[in-house]
């Protein structure tokens, strides 16, 4: 069994982390920003030092390609360099850092591959600038329009098909991922478990399922300071009201659902004005079907009126819980054995390009602890001795599907 550089791996996350640097450690990497087409540019270079072709798409997406004696599709692995505001220096581009660590550890071990090997970098997966997350995998996946998508406009009235055009990144159709043997993408959890559980591989079989609605509740604006209490409908007391009576139902549900009021917008928002309206959404997720048809039972069982005020419950999205590729999912388990690495099957409550991918090519993903579960904060943190752990495991599965793909045995989606 190899195992990757793992002081290579750190200098190489230090070094990536300095395409938009933040003060405080994290990173602004904004898709297809000045910080973001430099980290691509110096991807590229990395890359192509090792012998691999590149070729972009329609989307900007990056595929690095090594070849192997084969002419047949290969097994990918990535994920994606932009990141959010004041992020940190591993969501995203540790799986991009580790699958260029492997290829690195291939070369420098002279393994030759007769399954070619492809990194990609997926533009947009964080919709940070432009909505919605995982914008390009969800176009090649057919999940969302490309045309849609080309008028997404960011905070300073940009299109995403000018940035797209200016960029220098903007290539052919023909290029999209659209057939290959698997796609692993390894990720830190942004989530407590694995540090909770002590445990150091997350072999993750899945994306939990969600829905997001929003509940507006309509009253009636009046005088903060002459409306006596018993005459008024005050749409901020009910939304109170209704959010405790949600936390009670859904927590009944099931213990391993989540669910989270994450926006509220009152009207309008004065002081001394009693509100006329107010709007709050409610995420939740859980990996089983039946579940969230419960959470969504209450959700619209929510009574139409409360205290002379109006409630009315929107469904914003929603999407199915997501299976990975069983088979992958053991490989990446016996890899993890292999090392004595130790390992816990879980779901992701996150979103991540393996999530629409998974519905054109068999896929899984690995993942490694975040401490104190943060991410998307420049305080994110995963010691380099984890990274360099996930990326031993992502080159030994990669290296196992190899000897099975060369042998003939194929995989097919669930």
């Amino acid at each position: 069994m190899y195992k990757c550089n793992s002081r290579r791996l750190q200098e190489s996350i230090e070094q990536f982390s300095q395409f938009g640097a933040t003060p405080n450690g994290g990173v602004t990497r904004l898709s297809l920003s000045n910080e973001d087409l430099l980290v691509r540019d110096y991807f590229c270079k990395c890359c192509e030092e090792l012998g691999m072709d590149i070729k972009v798409d329609d989307m900007a997406n990056i595929y690095a390609i090594l070849p192997g004696k084969k002419d047949v599709p290969p097994i990918v692995m990535g994920s994606h360099l932009d990141s959010v505001e004041k992020g940190g220096k591993f969501d995203g581009v540790l799986g991009v850092l580790t699958a260029l660590e492997a290829i690195r550890t291939l070369k420098e071990n002279e393994i030759e591959l007769d399954i070619p090997l492809m990194i990609v970098n997926f533009t947009n997966e964080e919709g940070a600038r432009f909505d919605p997350a995982m914008m390009s995998s969800g176009v090649i996946a057919s999940k969302f329009e490309k045309d849609k998508m080309l008028q997404s406009v960011d905070k300073n009235g940009i299109t995403f098909k000018e940035a797209l055009q200016e960029s220098g990144y903007e290539g052919e159709e023909d290029n999209r991922l659209t057939e290959a043997l698997a796609y692993i993408e390894l990720h830190i959890e942004q989530g407590p478990v694995l540090e909770a559980k002590q445990l150091e591989i997350g072999v993750v079989e899945g994306v939990l399922g969600m829905v997001c609605y929003e509940i507006t509740i309509t009253g009636e604006s009046n005088h903060a300071g002459t409306t006596p209490m018993s005459m008024r409908k005050d749409p901020m007391i009910v939304a109170s009201k209704m959010m405790m009576v949600l936390h009670e139902k859904l927590g009944e549900i099931d213990e391993t659902l989540v669910y989270t009021f994450g926006r509220v917008n009152v009207s309008p928002n004065i002081h001394t004005v009693i509100p006329n309206q107010v709007m709050f959404t409610i995420d939740s997720r859980h990996q089983r079907p039946e579940v969230m048809q419960k959470v969504e039972e209450v959700l619209t069982g929510l009574p139409a009126e409360e205290t002379g005020c109006r409630i009315q419950p929107v469904k914003l999205w929603g999407r199915d819980t997501v299976f990975f590729d069983a088979q992958i999912c053991n490989e990446v388990e016996k890899s993890c054995q292999g090392f004595g690495y130790s390992a816990h099957r879980m779901f992701s409550g996150a979103g991540h390009d393996a999530q629409y991918i998974a519905s054109i090519i068999p896929s899984a993903m690995i993942f490694v602890p975040s401490i104190q579960g943060k991410s998307h904060c420049e305080e994110e943190e995963t010691p380099f001795e984890d990274c360099a752990k996930g990326a031993d495991v992502l080159l030994e599965t990669v290296l196992t599907l190899q000897t099975k793909f060369s042998m003939g045995e194929t995989y097919t989606l669930n």
